[in-house]
């Protein structure tokens, strides 16, 4: 009986080591996770304010894009605005963007006022080393398309992680691709047996069901891999009836500004140069 208790003492003593000891590494883990989380968000930050500093000026009408970095162009808009008192009108991607705008203080206003904008800054999901960009990962890449377009300059930030050579490289989702929900299985259809690509419907995280737009739409995201030719990939897909935008931007953006781990800035320009701020 001695030993049988002994032999169960030393037991508990075991499990109890081995639970603390995963505490230990989970909450390890998690401190990590946030470190680099932190790290994300002040790249992120970095970028946004070099972009707003840079492009942004008295009297302009301004893009705002969507997504979590545009939350930080917001922000420094903001800023600006109250201390030199600049005078200018956002327009919107989404009404995420649209509630960042009004939550600020700024001047909403739209295409139908400014169907020319001075300048538009957004994020992205991937940026490649010729500005080619995957973006939708929120879902809005119709409105950011639209908006992107119109402006005479439109200009891209975001943090290291989205930096690749290829489109497709580091983003493993897929090309986001907003379609009519009446064409949606036709469309999956002809992208996995005549493009090669793997669609999958988007779900929503926070309801049954699908991910839907703010026009009424749903979220194909469509995987082929590593994009060797993002332009010839784009024009098939905007081929397809059903589809109302990809999250291809092909040749839209003229500088990136990418946050760097280390404090630092590097604009990227179309033509492939490197500067760091």
């Amino acid at each position: 009986r001695l030993l049988l208790s002994a032999s169960i003492i030393l037991l508990l003593l075991y499990i109890t080591s081995v639970v603390v000891g995963a505490r230990d590494l989970s909450s390890s883990c998690q401190i990590e996770v946030n470190e680099k989380e932190d790290m994300s968000d002040e790249a992120k930050k970095l970028a946004a304010r070099a972009a707003v500093d840079r492009y942004v000026k008295d009297g302009m009408a301004v893009g705002v894009g969507s997504g979590s970095t545009i939350v930080f162009g917001v922000d420094r808009l903001k800023e600006r605005v109250e201390k030199e008192k600049l005078k200018i009108e956002c327009v919107p991607t989404s009404f995420q963007s649209r509630q960042l705008i009004l939550e600020a203080g700024l001047t909403l206003s739209d295409l139908q006022q400014h169907p020319v904008l001075d300048v538009a800054i957004d994020g992205a999901d991937e940026i490649d080393d010729k500005l080619n960009l995957i973006k939708g990962g929120g879902g809005c890449q119709t409105g950011e398309k639209i908006v992107a377009f119109n402006a005479k300059q439109f200009v891209v930030i975001a943090d290291s992680r989205k930096d690749s050579k290829k489109l497709g490289e580091k983003w493993k989702k897929g090309v986001p691709l907003e379609v009519i929900p009446a064409a949606f299985y036709a469309v999956q259809k002809h992208i996995e047996e005549k493009l090669g690509g793997k669609g999958k419907m988007r779900m929503a995280s926070d309801k049954a069901g699908p991910t839907v737009t703010d026009n009424g739409n749903f979220i194909l995201d469509a995987d082929f891999g590593v994009i060797e030719d993002p332009a010839n990939l784009d024009a098939k897909l905007q081929r397809i009836p059903g589809i109302v935008e990809t999250g291809l931007f092909i040749g839209m953006a003229e500088q990136a500004f990418i946050g760097q781990d280390d404090g630092s800035v590097t604009i990227i320009s179309r033509d492939g140069t490197r500067t760091k701020l």
